[in-house]
């Protein structure tokens, strides 16, 4: 059986570009409604067809347009942003890129209320887009000539996503609620986007509606939905004290590549082994895999009935190895760890049992196993400390008192994945 190893070196970093988007939300008969539009096809876009809410990359020329926002300077911006300096660009571009995607322009007039475009001839609005959109400093340009100021209070800050390591391209995106203006009506731009939905959260994830949804639309959909209404969503944005950046991570399983998210049971341990986004992680443990959890430690995972268990290798290349708890002890599975010791195993120790005794340190191929004992667990149940990994190897989900004082930093447990101690 192949054990899928490492590359020595990492992966080449790829570039991460800033980016801003605006969750649109009105009021329907139904319930609290989103704006998505659906992406042309085309190729080496990753987001090729897919469902998204109006958004862009955020533009050097965005900061020019700092003395044009109304209620929110650079300093509340940044603040709000957790940045040092120019936060406001994001909300600057939040606003253009609504504009270029969806024709939907927050800005207000002279008498300081939202402007209105419905009445506009569709000539005449179709050239303020496309004037927008020719790049450079055209939106300066046009709210100056306008008189124009963009509505940038009428945003809030709702969440923050990075793209996993390991993808084409990287987004660094800020997200921001903001209920639609009224007298305005979302058109698509017939190049970026081509079809304009508004939909209640739920239906929008329904299978049923057939929308591709990207992971980062997904999970905002899933936390949108739990509103009643857009007023409830701003508000609720408007109150969170913090926005914690969200990255989820890549891995292989079953159904193939997929983004992990943070809270999934996998999501810790893939963020040790698979840093640079090279997919060696899994989402999904199944009976006979085997994988390498660094140069010093290799788990095999069988069935025990209707539990999966582990088993793991320590050891180093060149020297002998150890292999802690080779349960469940059949025959298939006894076959199994033989076909993927990484080398002679030398010792075979288990978890449960009297030996070897608390304290005791045990020098297997480079590296130092110590014995622990929880002073809350009986004689039986013990704990092997890898020293120069500070990963404690543990039979029970709750043998949790020796590791404070040992300086334990991940837990391998007999069942699932490693995570942080």
């Amino acid at each position: 059986m192949s054990i899928p190893t490492n590359s020595p070196t990492a992966a080449p970093l790829r570039p991460v570009r800033t980016a801003a988007t605006l969750i649109v939300l009105r009021d329907g008969l139904a319930g609290m409604e989103v704006l998505m539009l659906r992406r042309a096809e085309k190729e080496a876009d990753q987001n090729s067809g897919a469902a998204v809410f109006p958004g862009g990359t955020v533009d050097p020329n965005d900061r020019a347009l700092h003395g044009l926002c109304a209620g929110v300077d650079d300093v509340a911006a940044s603040l709000r942003l957790a940045m040092p300096a120019n936060g406001l660009d994001y909300y600057a571009a939040a606003v253009r890129e609504c504009f270029e995607e969806a024709g939907l322009l927050f800005a207000t007039g002279a008498d300081g209320r939202l402007i209105t475009l419905d009445g506009l001839p569709s000539a005449e609005l179709a050239a303020l887009r496309a004037t927008v959109e020719a790049g450079g400093d055209a939106m300066l340009r046009l709210c100056e000539r306008q008189g124009w100021r963009l509505a940038v209070d009428r945003l809030t800050y709702f969440s923050h996503w990075l793209t996993p390591p390991g993808m084409p391209r990287r987004f660094d995106t800020r997200f921001f609620v903001a209920v639609a203006p009224p007298a305005q009506s979302a058109r698509p731009d017939g190049r970026e986007t081509v079809e304009h939905l508004w939909l209640r959260p739920a239906d929008a994830l329904d299978p049923a509606r057939g929308l591709r949804l990207m992971n980062v639309q997904r999970r905002i959909l899933e936390q949108l939905a739990t509103f009643g209404s857009a007023l409830d969503c701003v508000e609720h944005a408007r109150g969170l004290r913090e926005v914690r950046l969200v990255m989820p991570r890549l891995a292989e399983g079953p159904g193939g590549r997929r983004p992990v998210n943070p809270g999934e049971p996998a999501y810790e341990e893939i963020s040790l082994i698979d840093p640079d986004g090279q997919c060696h992680g899994r989402y999904e443990l199944t009976p006979g895999l085997a994988m390498r959890l660094s140069s010093r430690v290799v788990r095999v995972t069988g069935r025990s009935g209707d539990l999966l268990v582990n088993s793991y290798f320590v050891g180093g290349e060149g020297g002998d190895w150890a292999l802690i708890d080779a349960c469940p002890g059949d025959e298939a599975h006894a076959a199994m760890l033989l076909a993927s010791a990484p080398g002679r195993v030398r010792w075979t120790l288990a978890l449960r049992g009297t030996v070897p005794l608390p304290g005791d340190r045990l020098a297997i191929g480079g590296c130092t196993l110590r014995v622990l004992r929880p002073a809350d667990q009986p004689d039986s149940a013990a704990c092997l400390l890898l020293e120069e990994e500070k990963l404690l190897f543990l039979r029970e989900a709750d043998q949790r008192s020796p590791l404070a004082a040992e300086g334990v930093e991940w837990l391998a447990p007999a069942s699932g994945f490693l995570r942080r101690a």
